[in-house]
């Protein structure tokens, strides 16, 4: 409800001035009589502004009173209580004002409270944060994007989350009606079809044209985003409704409408039965998961399928999906279980094709089926029931036996059931003896892995196996979180601990777009914050640089959050691009360096944190000196702060 009243311009600019600057100088100053100033000249892509013209020129010209307009219930209000109804904790944002509406209804009419305000310093880090969020949550953060500029600013981290299949709840500010923006920088802020620009990597959009319009879609975006396969949705929220007042004859039909999330598909029930007889009848099925853990039960559920069957189970690292330590984990066994497999389960696979075939990267790219003849592939992927064409995440056409366009972690159940009714008495003892080798090779596999990572142990640049090694050491009996490992580290970290809870690894950023992981590791050590668990991040140098702000935003709202650098001082991996490159042509690889590599001068991460609020040390190259720096950031992260420690390593 909007209410005027009438000022006088004469009074109000009296006013005004004697609460400014006149206020703060002494009397005789402030009583003195006004001496005329030259106007200001205005600069370069600004206004002029207007002059005030002197005492007796107003009493002569009085100026006409100045309506002054107020609303009891902007329409951002109602907005809150809609994000309120849909449990959402938080908002990510980098301020603008196509969204200042809702903006000070979040922090005044709504406490800045479910949802709470997070202030970050750029949209593709309050995307990214609400990416790590979700992936310990199971829930979407809210993220809002101030227009045009804000959107781009954010496409690359939107990307990540949908080749990831992340829910993010996106709302973008905008000012469809051209009467009524601002002249200058409101008019390129401000576009016809703002989804447009991301349409292509996001699940679902509108631009709602009333509250009550608003209402049924922010209920419509949260159920399609939580829908398998879940992916970023987008509302566009109109300036103009978020800040005008609600009408009496409006808000008599407004309503938040209920929310009822959609049960994920099962696999059909013929399809599960096909998939049981061929697993129970194998001599050497495998398993491999990638995103197959859509919530902790998933782990439980492949566990239970896994030792039904006493198969071997390979994780692709998507998501948590299989204990590290548990005897049928072949994970780090590489190819030879699939190429040995006479039936190979693929759950929630980005990738059948490249799990089961070796291309080579040569000047003539050559392919190989590595499955051995007559083998038998069955997938289950909620994928399969939504796929888009631009963007390729969806990789190459697999040749399965069967498919289930079902989500996987909820078709397990019946599977697990299905191969229970088959599994005979001699089938159980075939089953148990092939256990038992598979438990053999899991303890060789760890030997082996325990032997290599002493390799270069005292080295100094200091080798990823000591750098993982010693931040194991010192959070194993934590109750701890591995929030991020952007870097390529050789997967110690996945090899070298006991994972064995669902939020001990919460996987990669998707379509592997640098600058993830720093603010994913934030948001997702928020979501740990309430648990009271230990978050930690394993931080590649060149992720740090992409959007380096996001450390203040650890600072300011007080995320606790251990983060080890991997600092290798280059892009390493197109290090290595370049040197394939010059090997092919012939020119050796002395100048693969040029363009790759992050040094001349080095980095001082430790600074660039230190001045962000975070307490921070290094660079450490003495793989001694490695321990004490990273009990002395423990410490500091116990307290409620994020700290970080700067490590000079090897390359992988």
């Amino acid at each position: 409800m909007a209410r005027k009243r009438t000022v006088d311009r004469r009074d109000f600019l009296k006013g005004a001035a004697l609460s400014g600057a006149a206020a703060l100088v002494p009397e005789a100053v402030a009583t003195a009589a006004p001496q005329a100033a030259p106007a200001a000249q205005p600069e370069a892509g600004q206004a002029a502004r207007p002059t005030v013209a002197p005492a007796a020129a107003r009493e002569a010209d009085p100026a006409p009173a100045v309506p002054v307009t107020t609303i009891d219930r902007p329409g951002g209000d109602f907005m809150v209580d809609v994000l309120k109804a849909l449990n959402i904790e938080y908002v990510a944002s980098n301020p603008g004002s196509s969204f200042r509406g809702i903006h000070e209804s979040i922090i005044n009419y709504g406490g800045n409270k479910m949802p709470e305000f997070l202030t970050c310093c750029h949209e593709e880090s309050s995307v990214a944060m609400a990416h790590g969020y979700f992936k310990i949550e199971g829930k979407p953060m809210g993220v809002l994007c101030h227009g045009t500029v804000g959107l781009q600013h954010a496409s690359m981290a939107i990307y990540n989350a949908y080749c990831d299949r992340v829910p993010i709840y996106i709302m973008a500010g905008n000012h469809l009606d051209a009467m009524g923006r601002r002249p200058g920088v409101e008019w390129a802020h401000s576009v016809q079809d703002a989804a447009g620009m991301v349409r292509d990597f996001i699940k679902w959009d509108d631009a709602p044209h009333s509250l009550g319009h608003f209402a049924d879609s922010a209920v419509r975006a949260y159920k399609i985003a939580m829908t398998s396969p879940m992916m970023p949705v987008l509302l566009v929220l109109d300036g103009h409704l978020q800040e005008e007042g609600i009408s009496a004859a409006e808000a008599a039909h407004m309503r938040v409408p209920k929310l009822t999330l959609t049960a994920p598909p099962q696999g059909d029930a013929g399809a599960v039965a096909d998939a049981a007889r061929l697993l129970v009848n194998a001599e050497s099925p495998v398993i491999v998961a990638d995103r197959a853990a859509r919530t902790p039960a998933g782990m439980a559920r492949l566990i239970e399928l896994a030792e039904t069957l006493q198969a071997p189970v390979i994780s692709q690292h998507g998501r948590m999906n299989f204990p590290s330590r548990h005897p049928l984990n072949l994970s780090e066994a590489g190819r030879q279980p699939i190429a040995n497999a006479d039936v190979i389960l693929g759950l929630e696979l980005t990738d059948f094709w490249g799990t089961v075939t070796a291309m080579r990267d040569g000047l003539q790219k050559t392919t190989r089926s590595f499955v051995k003849p007559g083998a038998k592939l069955i997938s289950i992927t909620a994928v399969d029931l939504y796929t888009k064409s631009n963007y390729q995440d969806f990789q190459r056409y697999p040749e399965v036996d069967i498919a289930m366009a079902a989500d996987a972690e909820a078709t397990l159940p019946a599977l697990i059931e299905a191969c229970r009714k088959l599994i005979t008495d001699d089938r159980r003892r075939v089953m148990q003896e092939r256990g038992r080798r598979i438990a053999e090779a899991h303890a060789k596999a760890q030997d082996a892995m325990r032997q290599e990572a002493a390799h270069a142990w005292n080295a100094s640049p200091i080798s990823t196996a000591r750098l993982c090694a010693e931040v194991w050491a010192q959070v194993r009996n934590e109750d701890w979180s591995l929030v991020a490992n952007s870097g390529n580290t050789s997967d110690w970290a996945l090899r070298m601990w006991d994972m064995s809870k669902y939020y001990h690894h919460i996987g990669d950023s998707g379509a592997a777009g640098v600058g993830y992981g720093a603010p994913a590791a934030v948001g997702a050590a928020l979501a740990n914050k309430k648990y009271g668990r230990l978050s930690v991040n394993i931080q590649a140098d060149g992720d740090f640089l992409y959007a380096p702000g996001v450390w203040w935003t650890a600072a300011h709202h007080r995320i606790p959050l251990l983060s080890v650098m991997h600092n290798n001082r280059a892009y390493h991996q197109e290090v290595m691009h370049i040197q394939r490159m010059a090997n092919f042509h012939g020119r050796g690889v002395t100048r693969a360096n040029i363009g790759t590599t992050i040094d001349d001068p080095n980095v001082d991460f430790a600074k660039i944190a230190q001045g962000m609020g975070v307490y921070a040390e290094g660079p450490i190259t003495n793989p001694n000196d490695l321990a004490p720096a990273i009990q002395r950031a423990l410490a500091v992260v116990k307290k409620g702060e994020p700290a970080l420690v700067d490590v000079v390593t090897q390359p992988r």
